[in-house]
């Protein structure tokens, strides 16, 4: 099923999340940049064609691509706005974002795109940015592993900057609670459906054992409904990361019933009680997520409204834009290191 693109337009937000970014001090800026679906047709015309073949053999040799190039998208797009930022590698003038706390142990998948722009370069050389390849990748990851299909726009500019300081900020963790969560995607333009629909993703994702053993070793039990695959899946998970005495890279699927399938599967576990990262599971069980609580139900009962909402929400995340770089912003001949 065809999810086509759609008018895109800001969420009427109530009062006390207006005053929350007033006191961030910032406007939204999730809002439509100069983009285009045709961009490329007459200097590029089978860029499309080209990120889907490669994002196929990926997938194919290893389905967990697919999690992988997703999540990179999203740590690219929370900071800066979706400029490719987060590919670029430290050098002695540029400190990059992959060492960040919220990216050194969780961002996989960068020669993924290295080897999709190499392919780019030699057809189309010096004409389509990293930040678009990343972006029509994140799309045909979803695709592939039964997602929904959404057109994306494109003509995305590379930046020239990275930010170690945003990605450490910017970028929600394992842990947060749900409120500053919401101010996170609120800060970025995206509204708590967004947020609930593009959580959604973990229905592909891993986790390290470092993000989730809080949440094991502390309200799980308080939270699951307790049945026995509820109570097999919690001791699997504690015999692989144990409370203390190391295993913080060892890594668990966050939907354990179909890991490896695009789904709605996610709001299913959440509604069980059974999330694995704290993040996840406060959408449905904190005090303070009425809203999130009605969305997680709405969508563990309707997939196709999820398809339809996390088509929406991944486009409006696209469209996150660096003003700066469609000022000063280039196309990386490397998408690890800005052009000299």
């Amino acid at each position: 099923m065809a999810f086509p693109l759609q008018e895109i337009k800001l969420p009427i937000l109530p009062f006390s999340m207006l005053i929350i970014i007033s006191i961030l001090g910032r406007s939204l800026h999730a809002s439509d940049p100069p983009l285009t679906l045709d961009y490329y047709a007459p200097t590029c015309p089978s860029v499309f064609e080209i990120v889907k073949k490669e994002m196929e053999c990926e997938v194919i040799s290893d389905p967990r691509s697919a999690a992988l190039i997703v999540r990179l998208h999203f740590h690219d797009c929370f900071v800066q706005g979706c400029d490719g930022s987060v590919l670029l590698d430290d050098t002695i003038t540029l400190q990059g974002e992959k060492k960040a706390s919220t990216n050194i142990n969780s961002l996989e998948g960068f020669k993924i795109i290295d080897r999709i722009k190499n392919k780019i370069e030699s057809e189309c050389p010096g004409i389509v940015s990293c930040a678009d390849i990343l972006t029509i990748a994140a799309r045909d990851a979803v695709l592939l592993v039964g997602g929904p299909y959404w057109d994306v726009p494109v003509g995305r500019k590379d930046s020239k900057t990275a930010s170690f300081e945003l990605a450490a900020s910017n970028i929600p963790t394992a842990d947060e609670g749900l409120l500053s969560i919401i101010t996170k995607f609120l800060y970025q333009g995206l509204s708590v459906t967004d947020l609930v629909a593009l959580s959604g993703a973990h229905t592909i994702g891993m986790a390290h054992c470092a993000n989730f053993r809080a949440r094991i070793y502390g309200d799980f039990e308080t939270t699951s409904d307790r049945s026995p695959v509820s109570e097999t899946y919690l001791n699997n998970l504690k015999s692989m990361c144990p409370a203390t005495g190391g295993g913080d890279n060892n890594i668990s699927a966050m939907d354990y019933v179909t890991p490896n399938l695009f789904d709605n599967s996610f709001y299913h576990l959440l509604l069980k009680g059974d999330g694995l990262l704290n993040s996840d599971q406060e959408l449905y069980s904190s005090i303070l997520g009425l809203e999130t609580k009605n969305l997680v139900i709405k969508y563990a009962h309707d997939p196709i409204a999820f398809f339809y909402q996390f088509s929406d929400s991944m486009v409006k995340m696209g469209n996150i834009t660096n003003p700066d770089s469609f000022v000063d912003g280039e196309i990386r001949t490397n998408c690890r290191f800005v052009n000299t």
